[in-house]
């Protein structure tokens, strides 16, 4: 495989416009003394590519780009690496569980992965956790304890750097695999990042919140890429009491969102939904509430006058052809 420079990173990442860290999240669940469970996922930015099937130890590709440029035989290594990895984690959590003055049931979670960035280099990072705690994480190639993790964090630190194969074997992965591999998903997945689906926008009421109050809901579904920017305005200010839902996926790949505002009935007037997105360009889509769909009227005024002619002139013919009928 040909390295790929900081320069070749840059141009894609600008051309592309899209999604810039790739990182990998695992969840180690230790129940007791015999049983233990590895799940892991990858991920390209919030949009989930990789699983990991626990039972046969192997990558669960779910995007057909998912391998990037990466060879059957450089997947295969990959896929070993982190099969004795997470058995050998479990086997050494395991027999250190009093050392560390550990107790059952407890969780470790990792996250690793590298960044393009818009200078045009790269970051790698890694970051332990213990319970939801930070534990531990990477830094300039050496093993940095959390302050939350205490003694436990330091002696694990010092344990870690003993085993310079797999300190070795984690720098590899970190600061050349990772790059090359990001690289790849993003070329291999252009067409499909870089889709863009103009959003649809509705507003509606929900439920009173009292009287003399609306509810006003702004609906916003079908766009993708996922990153959207919803707001309630009045008079080109934002409405700052905006709630803002979660974004949801839609059963075909896109997206769905709802903002809602609560006010009083008679300050409604003037207000309006506006959605940024980066399927419409600089064109934002303004809704006004209370006012009628100016397309529709726009679309009426134009065949409006055309619907009079077309009457008048089958009237005239119609005349004319009476006319001549009689003669």
């Amino acid at each position: 495989m040909q390295p790929i420079t900081p320069a070749s990173f840059f141009i894609f990442s600008t051309a592309l416009q899209g999604p810039t860290v790739f990182h990998v999240i695992q969840t180690s669940s230790f129940v007791n003394s015999t049983w233990a469970q590895n799940q892991g996922s990858g991920w390209l930015d919030d949009l989930q590519i990789l699983g990991w099937d626990s039972a046969s130890g192997t990558a669960v590709f779910l995007k057909p780009w998912s391998k990037g440029n990466f060879s059957d035989a450089e997947i295969a290594e990959l896929q070993e690496i982190f099969r004795l990895y997470f058995f050998g984690l479990i086997r050494e959590v395991q027999e250190r569980v009093t050392d560390f003055q550990l107790e059952y049931p407890f969780e470790i979670q990792g996250i690793a992965g590298c960044e393009l960035l818009s200078t045009g280099s790269t970051a790698s990072f890694l970051r332990g956790a213990l319970g939801g705690q930070d534990f531990l994480s990477i830094k300039n190639h050496s093993c940095v304890p959390a302050p939350e993790g205490g003694s436990r964090a330091q002696k694990f630190c010092t344990l870690v750097t003993q085993y310079k194969g797999i300190c070795g074997i984690v720098k590899k992965l970190l600061l050349e695999t990772c790059p090359q591999y990001l690289f790849g998903i993003l070329e291999a997945g252009k067409a499909d990042l870089q889709r863009r689906v103009k959003p649809e926008v509705w507003l509606s009421s929900g439920s009173s919140p009292g009287p003399g109050h609306l509810q006003l809901v702004c609906h916003v579904s079908g766009f993708y890429p996922k990153p959207v920017l919803v707001m309630w305005m009045q008079g080109g200010q934002e409405q700052q009491s905006t709630q803002i839902g979660h974004i949801l996926p839609n059963t075909d790949g896109t997206w769905y969102l709802q903002a809602t505002l609560d006010v009083e009935a008679a300050k409604a007037v003037g207000l309006a939904c506006r959605v940024k997105h980066s399927s419409l360009g600089e064109q934002d889509i303004i809704l006004y509430w209370g006012k009628p769909n100016y397309v529709g009227l726009i679309i009426l005024a134009i065949t409006g006058p055309c619907l009079v002619f077309l009457l008048c002139l089958a009237l005239w013919v119609l005349r004319r052809w009476s006319y001549q009928n009689i003669l």
